[in-house]
Order: C-alpha cells, then sequence, then structure tokens
C-alpha cells in the first residue's frame, strides 16, 4: 500500500475512498472481497484499509477480507442515518468521520455522494489512478491466478477448434453430429466447459466469413466451410476475479490466397511484437514496430488492415494497464499483457491471433501454449 499512501500524501488527502461492489476492479483488488452491493472503503495514510458492511457480513469479511471490517453500527452510520433521516448523507457523513480529513476518491466515484463529501471533509479526484497503477504489475499469486485462467482458456479453446475440425461440409455449410455447426453451438459449449470450471465467460467471439472483418463481431448462424473463423476467448475466473485472453482463427477447408497470406503476415506480426516486449519498452515503440512491419508487407493500419492497438493488460478487468498503443508508455516486470495483431478487409475477412503473457527483465513469459495453425 505505499504506493497508495504516496499518492495520498501527494495530494494532501488524509484517506482514499472508495464506495462499490466488487464488479469494481478497484474495490476487488483493495478488499479481496466478493460482494454485490456496495461497500465504503476507507484507506487512511499509513493505516490499514477499513471495510464497513452491515452486521450480517462482518464474520465473511473478517475471514475473507484483506481489509479491516467494520460494522455500520462501529463506523457511526446508523446513528448519523437517525439524525439525517437521509442514507446519503448519513454515508457522507460516516466517511468524513472515518476518513479525518480530505479524502482522495477515483474518477469512477458516484457523483451525488461526492458533492456531499464536498461539504463534510473536502475531495480530491485521483486523476492519475494510483490504484489502477498499483493492479497493473502482478505478484506472484496474482500471475499464478491468470496463468491458472489461461490454462483453462485455452481447454476451452481446444474444445471449440476440435468441434470445427470434426465437422463435415454440406453444400459449404459445416455440420457436426447431424446438424449445422453455429456459432452459438461452439460458444454455448465453450461456455459450459468453461462455467463447469468455475469460470464465467461473456460475449465471447465466434465469427465466420465476412462477419471477420469486424473485430468484435460475435457472430451466429451457420459456420462455413473454407471461410475464417475468428474465436476470441476471455473467461474470468468465479473465485479470484482475474481473467486470461485468447484468439485463434482457423479454416476448416482451404482459405482464399488473401486469407492465408493475411494469417502468415499477422503471425509474423506477433512474433516481432512478442521479440520487443521487456521492462524499460515503451508500449508505443512495439506497437508502431508491428505497424511499420504490416506497412512493408503491404497492408494498412488506418480505417481498414490493422484497426487496433496490438495489446492492453489483464487482471481483474479484460483491458486495464498497460498498453500496447500509440500512446502506450514504458512497460514495467510484472506486467500482463496480450500481444494480438490483426487484420481486417470488408469483402474478404478479417485475421486475429492473440497470446498473454507477463513482461520480464529479460522479455515475455508467454503463458499462452497452443498451436497457431490456420487450417484445422
Amino acid at each position: 500500500m505505499e504506493s497508495l499512501d504516496n499518492a495520498l500524501a501527494a495530494a494532501d488527502c488524509a484517506a482514499y475512498v472508495l464506495y462499490a461492489s466488487s464488479d469494481d476492479a478497484d474495490f476487488r483488488y483493495l478488499t479481496r472481497f466478493q460482494v454485490s452491493d456496495p461497500l465504503l472503503y476507507v484507506k487512511r495514510k499509513g493505516e490499514r484499509g477499513l471495510l464497513v458492511v452491515p452486521q450480517m457480513e462482518y464474520e465473511r469479511a473478517a475471514t475473507e477480507s484483506s481489509a479491516a471490517p467494520i460494522t455500520r453500527a462501529g463506523a457511526g452510520f446508523l446513528k448519523y442515518l437517525d439524525e439525517e433521516k437521509d442514507a446519503w448523507k448519513a454515508l457522507a457523513r460516516t466517511t468524513a468521520s472515518l476518513a479525518g480529513g480530505k479524502v482522495l476518491v477515483p474518477r469512477t466515484f458516484p457523483y451525488g455522494l461526492g458533492r456531499l463529501l464536498e461539504e463534510y471533509a473536502g475531495v480530491e479526484v485521483d486523476g492519475a489512478g494510483a490504484v489502477s497503477a498499483m493492479r497493473a504489475v502482478k505478484t506472484s499469486k496474482e500471475l499464478a491466478a491468470i496463468r491458472a485462467a489461461q490454462r483453462a482458456t485455452e481447454e476451452a479453446m481446444d474444445l471449440g477448434i476440435s468441434m470445427i475440425r470434426r465437422s463435415a461440409a454440406q453444400n459449404g455449410v459445416l455440420h457436426l453430429d447431424g446438424a449445422p455447426l453455429t456459432s452459438g453451438r461452439v460458444r454455448t459449449a465453450m461456455h459450459l466447459f468453461l462455467m463447469e470450471k468455475g469460470y464465467t465467460a461473456k460475449e465471447t467471439i465466434v465469427s465466420c466469413g465476412k462477419e471477420t472483418a469486424m473485430p468484435h463481431r460475435q457472430g451466429d448462424g451457420p459456420l462455413l466451410e473454407d471461410e475464417p473463423v475468428v474465436i476470441d476467448l476471455f473467461p474470468r475466473d468465479d473465485a479470484t476475479g482475474y481473467y486470461a485472453d485468447m484468439t485463434r482463427t482457423v479454416v476448416k477447408g482451404e482459405p482464399s490466397p488473401e486469407i492465408a497470406e493475411m494469417y502468415d503476415a499477422v503471425r509474423t506480426a506477433q512474433d516481432l511484437g512478442v521479440s520487443l516486449i521487456a521492462a524499460g519498452v515503451r508500449g508505443a515503440a512495439v506497437h508502431n514496430a508491428v505497424v511499420a512491419f504490416f506497412k512493408e508487407q503491404g497492408y494498412e493500419s488506418e480505417t481498414k488492415g490493422f484497426v487496433h492497438s496490438l495489446g492492453h493488460g489483464v487482471g481483474l478487468e479484460i483491458h486495464e494497464g498497460p498498453s500496447l498503443s500509440p500512446s502506450g508508455g514504458p512497460l514495467e516486470a510484472g506486467n500482463v499483457v496480450t500481444v494480438e495483431p490483426g487484420l481486417y478487409y470488408p469483402g474478404i475477412g478479417g485475421i486475429r491471433i492473440e497470446d498473454m503473457g507477463a513482461v520480464t527483465t529479460e522479455g515475455f513469459d508467454r503463458f499462452t501454449n497452443y498451436p497457431r495453425n490456420l487450417i484445422v
């Protein structure tokens, strides 16, 4: 928590305050507590954070949370509520009492509560994102959780690709077990597999043919022979909250020459990006090197071709810092990033290959261990 104490000192604030549920990555990181309803978290400079919970949650919080739990009664909330007859004013007074001075809050802090705190304690917004910067550098425990998520993701990806591999074409449409093989069938099979392992996947991409020219098109309908199928899978571990992220592009049959050439270029671009990653290297430099490579191969990097960033951080959010993008700053050892070059052309289709790993002082510790083969 030294980084957070430094941020408090720089902002001349007495405490850092969150009001959120565990859907908020900063809250999950600071409290290690899972809860559906928003709770108040207050961390005074140099002290352990406090988590204000209902009486019914106290014992669970004492067992599961890294913060020190205190009941709403113990924090003074019920007394303030009796005086104010307004829950938000009571919450603001509770916060001010626990903080003991001006508070530092994230940009996502509830506006109404923030306005009340301006009156009771004074508020400074953490524009630099102190907690997100802390989250960007993973501990060994966090790295292990992400590696575990990646292993489950690879198993699910293999299930989806094996369905395509085992399919047979009928009039250009892939069939499996006597029925058309659709995006939905592949997606559902992967989701059910992951659910049984304790992971939740949402918005999984299984797109085919011309759909693949749209990077985030989820895909629907039957999968087609000789056409690219992009599978982008990013499940979250229900227990730890950490994500994995992985993409493969495959073809059942014979890809067009354009798709085959694009695939070779994307795979080489990924190798180039991986080779450049190391602590101290700017994310922008890695991204721009891939842009330059694609240009040498005759592919654009604006409205078509390579139309997104090379990669992003992964952790308690599927997209977090740092970034391999035109604005990406220096990478640090312990960052976990994706390397996912892609090429997209309307009327032809799209290709994306995505691996994930940790930045080290020497280079890139690749977590993904799965073949990169176009034809299955």
